[in-house]
């Protein structure tokens, strides 16, 4: 017997296809759905783009959800990769301002002091304001290798996730994966042998 899909339904209540499925009829349904992933996605583009893009994009992610959860496929019991692909795509479409933050990083040695715990902890987590030579690395990526990076450590999706997310072949998330960590090693040394 497998294992439920991480962050699936909790016991005793409809899976993410159920609740999809229903919401098909009954279109308030989809608010599990959201109440269920919310955080997560708006974590995920919060640490790829930052606390101004996170309340847009994530809402973006689960208004673009709802408007195509009549392709969602009901055979994936977890939304979770599904979501996460939609977001992913919406970061890809700010690419480049993406990039430009990173070089901008890069080039700033200071950090903003944060008032909040919670916020704390997001920067100390946040590829956006780690150490420049990090952001630099980030910014040199395919935009293809640092969707799979980000979406390991960041969003914590296995390579199925992932690849089911980006729509790639499972090989491909780990060679693009092994390529993301090498250059960051090279750019980053010692202190990036954690990656």
């Amino acid at each position: 017997m497998t294992a439920p899909p991480k962050d699936s339904a909790p016991p005793g209540e409809d899976t993410d296809a159920q609740v999809i499925e229903a919401s098909r009829r009954d279109p308030d349904r989809f608010g599990a759905v959201f109440d269920r992933y919310f955080a997560a996605i708006h974590r995920f583009v919060h640490l790829r783009l930052g606390e101004s893009a996170a309340d847009d994009l994530a809402a973006e992610t689960f208004l673009r959800a709802f408007r195509s959860r009549d392709r969602f496929d009901l055979t994936c019991r977890s939304a979770r990769p599904w979501l996460y692909g939609i977001a992913a795509n919406l970061v890809a479409e700010h690419h480049r301002a993406e990039a430009r933050r990173y070089r901008a990083l890069a080039r700033s040695a200071g950090t903003v002091e944060i008032a909040s715990h919670d916020e704390r902890v997001v920067q100390r987590v946040s590829a956006a304001v780690m150490q420049p030579r990090l952001a630099a690395g980030l910014a040199r990526l395919s935009a293809g290798d640092r969707d799979v990076l980000l979406l390991v450590a960041c969003a914590q999706l296995s390579y199925d996730e992932v690849a089911e997310a980006l729509g790639i072949p499972q090989g491909t998330v780990g060679s693009r994966l092994n390529r993301a960590r090498r250059k960051l090693r090279k750019i980053i040394g010692p202190a990036g042998e954690a990656l």
